[in-house]
C-alpha cells in the first residue's frame, strides 16, 4: 500500500493547481486511478451529470470544460490534509469564463492515487463593473 504523506498531500494540491493554470489536462490526470469517481456542478452541465465515473471520461470530460473557459486560472488559498484519512481539500480561487469564484476541492487517494474528487463552488468574487 502506497501511502501518502502530508507533504506528498500538499505537493499534489500545489501541482494540480499548476497543471490547470498550464491547461494541461495531461498533467492533472495523472495521479487518478482508471476508477476514479469526481462530482462536480460544472460536470453536469458539460456531460449532462454531475458525476464522472472512470479516468478516460474525466479527461475527456475536464478536455471539453478547458476548451470553452480559456482564461482558467486558479490562485491558491491553502491546503487542509488529513493523513490518516488520505484525503486532501485545496481552497482556491477560480477564474474562468470572465467570472471568479471561491472554491474547494475535495480529493481521496488510495494507494497513492486519486480515487474520489469533489468540487464545491461558492461566492462570485468577481471585481464590479465601473
Amino acid at each position: 500500500m502506497n501511502f501518502l504523506s502530508r507533504k506528498d498531500l500538499e505537493n499534489h494540491a500545489t501541482t494540480w493547481i499548476e497543471a490547470w493554470n498550464r491547461h494541461d489536462v495531461d498533467a492533472v490526470i495523472t495521479p487518478f486511478s482508471k476508477s476514479v469517481v469526481f462530482v462536480s456542478p460544472r460536470a453536469a452541465i458539460v456531460t449532462g451529470d454531475a458525476t464522472v465515473r472512470g479516468r478516460d471520461a474525466l479527461y475527456d470530460y475536464w478536455t471539453k470544460a478547458l476548451a470553452a473557459v480559456p482564461d482558467l486560472e486558479f490562485r491558491l488559498e491553502s491546503i487542509a490534509c488529513d493523513e490518516n484519512a488520505q484525503t486532501v481539500l485545496v481552497h482556491y480561487v477560480s477564474h474562468a469564463g470572465g467570472k471568479t469564484l471561491r472554491a474547494c476541492e475535495l480529493m481521496r487517494f488510495e494507494n497513492g492515487l486519486q480515487v474520489y474528487g469533489e468540487a464545491f463552488y461558492g461566492a462570485d468574487v468577481s471585481e464590479p463593473s465601473q
